[in-house]
């Protein structure tokens, strides 16, 4: 009976302390969720610093100095620097790979981080730093007018539709189908690779907001001319005028066609 007494004794000490291991921790890990001021989410904002040295400075060098294969990014300007982080042109996988649009390695808030990081680096006086991220007031613009500078300094690389390209030399000018308002003034601001930069005394506030507007219509043109066929231009609209056009012809002549 006593061993019997003693067994249970145990048992019931088992068992609490088994209780106590699962319910301290739960509330522990409760009591600091219910102090967190976002429920457990985290709050801290990104550290641009730390983002740049894992995934930019082995190549651009640990205070963005530059290298032998990647250029410096101190006074490259913020414009730059956000156009090619939320392209997903940066950062390469190799350094010889050619910079392509694709999905941003990073979030909003992460690239915020990084641009404030890097144009934190910035020396000398304003002029001789990069473009800010300018703002851009599609509303404003007359696609109009866009269309007459997109047609004078653009349509010759991106093409008349914006379809994008190549230039010659292993270079290629981008769709512009997928960029967006910021991102295509951006580019006309500091111009990345081979395209020119044109300043606020090249493209004033007015023409600047008109061809960033135009360009932003390029995605979703207004065809009211008819079908669009996939806006290739005149071969498919050759090709569908002699498939339908004779077509239609010789069904014609064959039903008023007398038979002999």
């Amino acid at each position: 009976m006593m061993r019997d007494g003693n067994m249970r004794a145990d048992s019931v000490r088992l068992v609490g302390a088994a209780l106590l291991l699962v319910i301290v921790p739960m509330v522990v890990v409760k009591t600091v969720l219910a102090a967190s001021p976002t429920g457990g989410a985290s709050s801290a904002a990104p550290d641009g610093r730390t983002l740049f040295a894992v995934h930019c400075s082995s190549c651009h060098g640990t205070s963005a100095q530059g290298s032998k294969i990647a250029p410096p990014l101190i006074n490259a300007g913020a414009a730059a620097v956000d156009w090619y982080l939320s392209t997903g042109r940066m950062p390469l996988a190799y350094p010889e790979e050619e910079p392509a649009r694709k999905e941003s390695a990073f979030d909003r808030r992460e690239i915020d981080a990084l641009v404030a990081y890097i144009d934190s680096l910035s020396v000398g006086s304003a002029g001789a730093r990069g473009p800010s991220i300018p703002t851009v007031d599609v509303r404003a613009g007359d696609p109009v007018h866009g269309r007459q500078l997109f047609a004078q300094n653009c349509q010759s690389c991106h093409g008349s539709d914006g379809e994008g390209n190549s230039v010659g030399f292993g270079w290629l000018a981008p769709s512009l189908y997928e960029a967006t308002p910021t991102q295509v003034a951006e580019a006309v601001r500091f111009g990345p690779g081979i395209m020119p930069r044109f300043g606020e005394r090249q493209l004033g506030r007015h023409d600047f907001d008109s061809l960033v507007r135009y360009v932003v219509t390029l995605k979703a043109p207004d065809d009211r001319g008819g079908f669009p066929l996939g806006h290739i231009g005149p071969v498919t609209e050759g090709l569908v005028g002699w498939i339908f056009g004779f077509g239609i012809l010789f069904l014609g002549i064959k039903l008023i066609g007398t038979k002999t």
